[in-house]
This record gives structure tokens, C-alpha cells and sequence, in this order.
């Protein structure tokens, strides 16, 4: 098949192995695009510019690029509905696979759209479900075109920044896409989830911009880490307005199931609310990240069976989720960060990051805590050294018994 493009240095075609969904309208290419300086044809399709990269010159000022996938929407194409239309932004080390689950958990006649700053991490998704062949999926490029198209938008984003941007921007973020009701007593259609770790004022600043019936916003930040993203074993907590909790919560669960434990998605409150739990959630879990490893290296200091060591304590008062599910001591635990050198888990930044969340929160509520401060300074220590910089918070228990 062959198909050509327009753009601001000419014209393209499309050879070797595209495929077209005559359903959404979308092309992909798997193998080579030509790219012909200088000739002038109608838009019929469209790429993703900066996911080429030169091959080979050939003859007639042709350029060959090497495309692992192109796909986009072809101009005039049929659309689906907005109802059947689920945006994801943010494709992460946790987005990436949770969007992946969804894909695979949404019926075949519904779209996913989805969007990052990231061109790589849109590339190799798109090649993935390309071969999986689970269902439409089409890049969006940012928050507006996300709400434009879709009536459920979800957002996995990493900060403060981010959120405020995503939601809020003037020109490209969720909020100017959202249609003024014609009936202002009713409910918005749409439905926005902010799945991230996010300081509690940046929720509730984004929850207080978008009027109730114009959509609905919901914090629902999970907790889990990588790896739950990966096997689809995350907690959810989500956080809804009261009054509409009733109606939006199922429809919320039947989003997030998908993604996680369908036995572990909580309503736990007003928006907000589920930003709390897991704020104190993860305090506590960084708190005792260091509190097992401490104790575990006095005993593999002492000369003691760390593996057994740790039987003893999971049937004991100190077991805790570090010591049963993501032991730090190598070799205790199979398929857990710490026998893969610490890689691939809950990064010692983000867990500072979180825990310095949880101290925050509890100044601004007025509790009094002890232990946040001295964890706080051993991840700095730690992190310091360019041997734990980056890797699973887990590594404070290496940091120890290197010591």
C-alpha cells in the first residue's frame, strides 16, 4: 500500500509493510518510509516526524528513514465516539505497563489514546500492542486533544508541575477542553483520574478549577510499585465527591481493574482523600524499608541465616511488607529488586520524595512525628553515593552492610 504525506519539507510515501484499521483509520508502518523533498501532495495520512531516523541517502534526493512504528489517524478519518474513548497520559515506569493492562482489559471496540513527552516510550508502546493487537490505540499530543476526544482521561503523571500543566494549561491542558453543559444542574460526563503521587494542595487546586458539571475529578494514586504495574497487582485509592461517589465510584473501579486488584481499589473519601492514604501509606513504608534493613544486617552481621532470619520474623511481630514481599537482603526472595542488583523498583529518590510528603502533610495537620527525619537523613546519605543513587529504596540495607 502506498500513502503519502505532506510536511514542511515536502512529501512522503508510505512503502513496504503499512497496515490500515479501516475501522479508526489508523496506518502503520513497520518497515522503511521514503521521504521525497519538494513534491506537493494532499494530506492522507500522517507520521510521527521525530520517531525517524536517517538510514541511507538515494538517488533523486530521496532520504530513506528506518520507522519502528508510525501511526496516527488519517486525515477525515471515522473517529470512535467519545463514550467508547479512554485517553491515558503519562506512560512511565508505572504508566507504561498500566496503560499496557488497560489496552488489554478494555473491550476491542473501545480506543485508547494516549500521550507522553516521551517519543520513545510512544513508539515502543504503539509497536507492542500493534503486534498484540488488542484494540484501536492512537497518539494524542496533549491534554486538550486527550479531553477533546475522549470522555474518560487518565493521567499517571510525576509531579506537581506536571499536573498543573496536563490539567490546567490554557492552550493545552484538560480544563479549555471541557464542554460548558447545557444543563448546568447535571453532571459532566467526563471522567478525569490523577493516578500519581501528588503533593495534596496540587489535587485539590485542580479539583477546585474544574466545575462539578463539567466533569468529574477523581484522585485515585496507587500503590504497589513497578512491579504490581507490571503483573497487575496494584492498590488503588481513590478519593471522589461525596454526592456523586454512588454513581462515579463503580464507574471509576471499572477503569482501575484493569490495571489492579479489582479486591484492592478503596474509596477512601472526598477528593483528596485517597492522595492521604497513600501519602501515610508510603511514610510508613519507607519508615520501615529502613527499620527491616537495619535489623536484618545486624543479623547477617552477627553471622545469621538471613533467609531464615527472615522465616522467623515473617512468623513473628516484626513481619512487614518489606520483609515478605521485597526483602533488601539479595537472595533471600526471588524475582524482588534486591537480586537484581536493586534495579527495577521503587527508586530511594521517590521514596525520600514521598516520605518528605508524608512529613509535610503531618505538619499541616498538626501530628507530631520522630522517625521521618532521621529515615530522611539516611536516604540523603545514601543517595549521595553514586553507588545507591537511583536504585530501589530497598538498597539503604546494601548502603548499611557495606559499611
Amino acid at each position: 500500500m502506498v500513502f503519502h504525506e505532506t510536511g514542511r519539507d515536502g512529501s512522503g510515501i508510505f512503502l513496504g509493510n503499512v497496515l490500515v484499521c479501516q475501522t479508526t483509520g489508523t496506518c502503520r508502518c513497520l518497515s522503511e518510509v521514503v521521504v521525497s523533498r519538494g513534491v506537493g501532495v494532499a494530506f492522507t495520512a500522517t507520521f510521527l516526524r521525530t520517531s525517524l531516523k536517517p538510514l541511507r541517502s538515494r538517488p533523486e534526493h530521496h532520504l530513506v528513514w528506518r520507522a519502528n512504528i508510525i501511526t496516527l489517524p488519517a486525515s477525515g478519518s471515522a473517529m470512535s465516539s467519545p463514550k467508547d474513548t479512554v485517553a491515558f497520559i503519562g506512560l512511565g515506569v508505572m504508566g507504561y505497563p498500566m496503560a499496557r493492562n488497560l489496552r488489554a482489559g478494555l473491550g476491542s471496540d473501545k480506543t485508547l489514546l494516549i500521550c507522553d513527552v516521551n517519543t520513545d516510550a510512544l513508539e515502543r508502546f504503539m509497536a507492542e500492542v500493534s503486534v498484540l493487537g488488542r484494540g484501536p490505540v492512537r497518539i494524542v499530543q496533549n491534554g486538550f486533544e486527550a479531553a477533546k476526544q475522549a470522555d474518560t482521561v487518565i493521567t499517571m503523571l510525576p509531579n506537581s508541575s506536571s499536573v498543573l500543566a496536563v490539567y490546567l494549561d490554557a492552550s493545552t491542558g484538560i480544563l479549555p477542553a471541557l464542554p460548558e453543559p447545557l444543563d448546568h444542574n447535571a453532571c459532566g460526563s467526563k471522567l478525569l483520574m490523577e493516578c500519581g503521587t501528588i503533593e495534596s494542595s496540587t489535587i485539590l487546586t485542580v479539583s477546585r478549577s474544574i466545575p462539578e458539571n463539567w466533569a468529574t475529578f477523581v484522585d485515585a494514586p496507587v500503590s504497589g510499585g513497578p512491579m504490581g504495574a507490571q503483573n497487575k497487582s496494584l492498590t488503588f485509592m481513590v478519593g471522589c465527591p461525596p454526592p456523586l461517589s454512588a454513581s462515579v465510584f463503580p464507574l471509576v473501579k471499572s477503569f482501575l481493574r484493569h490495571m489492579g486488584d479489582p479486591d484492592g481499589i478503596f474509596l477512601c473519601g472526598d477528593v483528596g482523600a485517597g492522595t492521604a492514604f497513600k501519602i501515610i501509606n508510603n511514610y510508613l513504608s519507607a519508615i520501615t524499608s529502613l527499620a527491616a534493613s537495619e535489623a536484618l544486617n545486624i543479623g547477617v552481621k552477627a553471622g545469621l541465616d538471613p533467609r531464615l532470619l527472615t522465616q522467623v520474623i515473617n512468623a513473628s511481630g516484626g513481619q512487614c511488607w518489606v520483609t515478605s514481599k521485597s526483602n533488601p537482603v539479595p537472595g533471600v526472595q526471588d524475582n524482588v529488586p534486591s537480586t537484581r542488583g536493586y534495579e527495577g523498583g521503587f527508586r530511594i529518590e521517590l521514596c525520600a520524595k514521598v516520605l518528605g510528603m508524608g512529613s509535610k502533610l503531618a505538619r499541616d495537620v498538626g501530628a507530631r512525628t520522630v522517625l521521618d527525619e532521621p529515615t530522611l537523613n539516611a536516604f540523603s546519605e545514601a543517595m549521595e553515593d553514586e553507588r545507591y543513587k537511583g536504585k530501589d529504596a530497598r538498597v539503604v540495607f546494601k548502603w548499611l552492610n557495606d559499611q
